[in-house]
């Protein structure tokens, strides 16, 4: 019950973050500008919600889930409800750094509470299913606001919305407890003056910018592709209409939710080649995406359904990232460590939007954009695949090195081979 109420705060917070994703033209027209000024809003949020990370991540871990998660709620009910109001840009702003904030404190507590409510070895898949039930509210921000803000109107539409996180609220305070009775509730009251030691030997461990790195180069990418660039590559891009471009934003949802328990089971089963399955993850994704955007004139649908598969499948890569803090940090510290690794996509996705917004208002003269300025727009991630995958590579090296120290050694592919064959009585 303590989890699952939980998720469900975590499930309406997905929700309102992603509403400007699949509302951005309707967005536009409501206050009279381009999507590339929309793109500022998604920024914004982003940008906040990623700084919001360590801060909040301290917060929780002397405060706990409760108060944290009841705190992001009513603060995105209010961030959401000043964007319904909103009649001008300057609000809408200032509406959007709210649920930024608010967004912050979500996961990441519900991710606190798994330890202490769980056996260690169900925590990867159920961190897997956390993320998998939040990705409904993807669907419910196509599914539920979009059609909302279409039929009732952008303020009473947005309106609706918000009074769902009031009961979601309601029910944190009522159910969700720090711990289990008995248990001390696992948070920590450091002096003041300890705080900078704190985050420094929290950031520079080997775990947490292994996790950073992972959340960083599997989450950027469809971080940009969700919440601003995806509808409007769809639509404009690829020539496809507001339905079918809907139709692949809920694929990828629903794709996410099945590939996410996967993953959780094979990072339980297989935690010495947790980065390897990531590098595996975004190597399919770089392959899509270069297939996508050579392709002459608008891709095939089968060619779209796999991009949108292999983003799907990435989102779940991202939750291996906080495996790394968990395994290697002590629980008193996972507040702090997790904020971090989830800053990874986040500042990611940010960066990509702002830059994909700049050049596309460059190139269109502030005018409407053109399916070959979207594809140009989307060349811009690839330096960010480049930078991503060597941070992995570096910081799992310190990483395994570390383990080693300590006892753990990570085998060579050849020595597994070798073992592999020698269980099965195979000649070498």
């Amino acid at each position: 019950m303590v989890w699952g109420v939980g998720v469900f705060g975590y499930s309406l917070a997905v929700m309102h973050r992603s509403a400007l994703g699949v509302a951005g033209l309707e967005a536009a027209a409501h206050f009279g500008t381009t999507p590339g000024i929309i793109s500022t809003f998604v920024v914004l949020q982003l940008a906040t919600y990623a700084l919001s990370q360590v801060p909040v991540g301290l917060l929780l871990d002397r405060f706990g889930s409760r108060v944290l998660l009841t705190t992001g709620t009513l603060v995105i009910a209010l961030g959401q409800g000043m964007l319904a109001m909103a009649d001008d840009l300057s609000m809408a702003y200032a509406a959007r750094i709210l649920l930024g904030v608010g967004d912050a404190c979500m996961f990441n507590s519900v991710l606190r509470l798994l330890p202490r409510w769980f056996p260690p070895q169900r925590v990867p898949l159920l961190s897997q299913v956390t993320g998998m039930i939040g990705a409904v509210g993807q669907v419910a921000a196509v599914g539920v606001v979009l059609p909302l803000i279409q039929v009732a109107g952008w303020r009473p539409g947005l309106l609706l919305t918000v009074a769902a996180s009031g009961v979601a609220a309601v029910l944190i305070v009522a159910g969700v407890r720090n711990a289990p009775p008995g248990e001390a509730p696992s948070v920590v009251v450091d002096p003041i003056r300890e705080i900078p030691s704190r985050i420094r030997g929290v950031t520079t461990h080997p775990a947490t910018q292994l996790g950073f790195w992972v959340h960083f180069t599997a989450g950027f990418s469809t971080n940009a592709f969700v919440f601003m660039w995806g509808i409007p590559y769809l639509v404009v891009g690829q020539g496809r209409s507001q339905a079918e471009a809907g139709s692949l934003f809920a694929l990828l949802s629903v794709a996410a939710m099945v590939a996410g328990p996967v993953v959780g089971a094979m990072t339980a089963r297989h935690p010495l080649r947790r980065s390897t399955m990531v590098l595996l993850l975004v190597w399919a994704v770089v392959a899509c995406w270069a297939a996508v955007l050579l392709w002459p004139g608008p891709a095939p649908t089968p060619l779209l359904v796999l991009l949108v598969l292999s983003l799907a499948v990435a989102g779940p890569g991202t939750g291996v990232g906080f495996d790394f803090p968990r395994t290697n940090l002590p629980v008193t510290r996972l507040g702090a460590a997790n904020g971090i690794v989830i800053a990874g996509g986040f500042i990611g996705g940010t960066v990509l939007i702002l830059l994909m917004g700049l050049a596309l208002d460059w190139m269109a003269g502030g005018g409407a954009y053109t399916p070959e300025q979207l594809r140009l727009a989307w060349l811009l991630q690839l330096p960010f695949f480049a930078v991503g995958i060597t941070g992995i590579l570096l910081s799992r090296r310190r990483l395994r090195r570390l383990m080693a120290a300590e006892g753990v050694v990570v085998p060579t592919w050849r020595e597994v081979a070798d073992r592999i064959r020698r269980r099965r009585g195979l000649p070498g």
